[in-house]
């Protein structure tokens, strides 16, 4: 039955192609792409009937540590869930001391919000510096004017995919003493001088929400270049702040330590499983969301290559238009695997970014803002302590004027001709 099952299951994921009708049919600004096996894994999961996080995360974990080249991986239930366990394991007081409460982070002001609510949860400051619409990143200089007395961790996201000058970044990591986050949630694949992003700072984030470079439905890593402690302190927090690292299908009855009764407080014995050193959450995610990213995981490269491919087709047609939008730029040492492609309507073109997004939307090409935009000018930040750095004009532009599309894998060569065909049709209703 099991055989049988699995087989209409693959037949059924075969039969799901349908063809693209220019107009009818939405091109949708990213998404998950899923074969045959992916499906297949799903399945098996939910026959095989253990749903707690077990052999396959085990096993998703140490496939995704091996393409990285990182010592630890830490599988979680989302990307947000990953960036609050980040800065939570520098900030636990109770094993690190890292980090305490008012220390400041310097962070671009162009950003997902929960790359700086973590911040905000463990009593941090963020400082915002400003960043470029032709990189949505913050410049080298801009964070080292912002570096005080203070200043302890720099919370780095790689936007859209577009790696930071690692260079530059790791020389103010050095020279003043501080830690390093990168936040790569859009960035899965891209490289910074043939090294993989994720594995520079102290501590890396990603997602595999169903927009981002693989999916597990919901779901989310952090990567630990080095450091087991650190690693135990991230999986204590995951997994509702208890001291023991037994796995939820531990074999053993005396725990992965085999001294599970062994351990006292305050001199009374007491069950490790039931003790607790950090102040944590339940963040983890199943057994059945890892069987999908263990196939996933296999397919990062194929797909960051269909992404590289598909926003090069897309950069062609902007192109065209260039007198009209400011396009991406990304540093030479760098190799993106982008995550969408977005472009910034020049000031005192014939148009807004709202007018060109409904005429878009009007054909069915979905379309999306870059995040929180300015992230100081969203209602939340009126009850949260922080700190800016000089001017956010950049920031206010990609507010303001700046939009994207998608290049997922997902996009075919005539969905992304028509997203180009749409453009030129537009730019000719307005720009004459």
């Amino acid at each position: 039955m099991r055989r049988q099952i699995l087989a209409l299951a693959r037949r059924h994921q075969a039969g799901k192609d349908r063809e693209f009708v220019p107009g009818k049919t939405t091109v949708q600004y990213s998404g998950s792409v899923m074969g045959e096996a992916e499906v297949e894994a799903l399945v098996g999961a939910v026959l095989d009937g253990w749903f707690g996080l077990a052999a396959k995360g085990r096993a998703f974990e140490q496939e995704l540590a091996r393409y990285l080249g990182v010592e630890h991986v830490l599988y979680t239930n989302s990307g947000s869930s990953a960036n609050l366990i980040a800065v939570s394991t520098l900030a636990q007081r109770m094993i690190h001391a890292h980090l305490k409460r008012g220390d400041e982070v310097v962070t671009p002001a162009a950003t997902f919000p929960t790359t700086v609510f973590p911040l905000v949860q463990n009593g941090l400051v963020p400082v915002f510096v400003d960043a470029e619409p032709a990189t949505l990143n913050a410049r080298p200089e801009l964070i080292e004017e912002a570096i005080t007395e203070k200043t302890r961790l720099l919370m780095i996201p790689h936007t859209m995919g577009n790696p930071n000058d690692m260079t530059a970044l790791l020389r103010l990591k050095k020279e003043h003493g501080l830690f390093l986050i990168e936040d790569t949630c859009d960035a899965l694949g891209s490289t910074f001088r043939g090294q993989k992003m994720g594995t520079f700072g102290d501590l890396a984030t990603t997602s595999f929400y169903p927009a981002h470079h693989i999916t597990t439905g919901e779901g989310g890593a952090v990567f630990i270049p080095r450091g087991t402690q650190l690693q135990r302190t991230a999986r204590s927090l995951r997994d509702w702040g208890r001291h023991c690292y037994c796995d939820t299908d531990e074999k053993d009855p005396m725990g992965a330590c085999g001294a599970r009764f062994s351990f006292k407080i305050e001199g009374t014995p007491y069950d490790h499983k039931y003790m607790y050193s950090t102040v944590g959450y339940n963040l983890k995610p199943t057994e059945i969301q890892a069987a999908l990213g263990l196939v996933q995981s296999r397919r990062i490269d194929e797909f960051g290559a269909a992404r590289r491919r598909n926003f090069a087709l897309v950069q062609a047609r902007f192109k065209d238009h260039e007198d009209l939008f400011e396009l991406p730029r990304h540093h030479p040492e760098a190799d993106p695997s982008w995550f969408a492609f977005w472009a910034t309507v020049r000031e005192g073109a014939p148009f807004t970014r709202n007018e060109l997004c409904e005429f878009l939307e009007g054909k069915r090409i979905q379309t999306r803002l870059v995040f929180a935009g300015n992230l100081v000018k969203q209602p939340v930040m009126r009850f949260v302590d922080y700190r800016v750095h000089g001017s956010l004009q950049g920031s206010d532009t990609i507010a303001a004027r700046t939009f994207f599309v998608g290049v997922y894998p997902g996009l075919t060569i005539e969905m992304l001709e028509y997203i180009g065909d749409c453009l030129d049709e537009f730019v000719r209703t307005r720009a004459g």
